[in-house]
């Protein structure tokens, strides 16, 4: 499963040229992994993965993510752990709260004490993932772990906060690929 999910990363997601990261750095390469993300087989592939990975901490009530790259991650996921038995609610957490309607900065389900895990789509400098984790925070949720399927290396601001690991490291998804 992990194979074929590099292979659709690598067709679909990788791309080669000057690219303007979030965090403001420019990149030879962009792994837009939407593409895998909003794929049918890759969707499949990288929530039963993470499902996988999720299953080994006790007690997990809910999985979320930053809106918009965890979407359809957090979507596949819940989904999945219902498929397997193991159900899982899901929260999506937005950049900065509505300034509309009851106002909230997390949609779904989050409540004091819930346990919790996050999810990313790519980190790069992990401050999409650490936000989150900051509003999860402020409404009472215990962060486990956090997960991503592509660290281009900020898993290791990540991780000296909170436990971290990845499906796959940037130079795994490169590897004899050149632009």
């Amino acid at each position: 499963m992990k194979d074929r999910l590099k292979e659709i990363l690598r067709e679909v997601s990788l791309e080669f040229g000057d690219f303007v990261l979030a965090s403001g750095k420019r990149s030879s390469y962009y792994i837009d992994a939407r593409m895998t993300s909003l794929h049918p087989e890759g969707l499949y592939l990288l929530s039963s993965l993470l499902l996988e990975e999720i299953m080994k901490i006790k007690n997990i009530e809910a999985v979320g993510g930053m809106s918009i790259g965890a979407d359809p991650i957090v979507s596949g996921i819940i989904v999945m752990s219902q498929l397997k038995g193991t159900p899982l609610k899901g929260f999506l957490v937005r950049k900065e709260k509505k300034a509309h309607g009851r106002g909230k900065r997390i949609e779904g389900w989050i409540k004091e004490g819930a346990r919790v895990v996050l999810v990313e789509d790519v980190v790069t400098t992990g401050g999409s993932l650490l936000k989150a984790a900051e509003a999860v925070e402020e409404e009472g949720g215990i962060i486990k772990h956090c997960f991503a399927v592509i660290d281009r290396g900020g898993g290791k601001e990540i991780s000296s906060k909170y436990p971290f690991s990845s499906l796959f490291k940037i130079d795994e998804i490169l590897e004899g690929k050149n632009g």
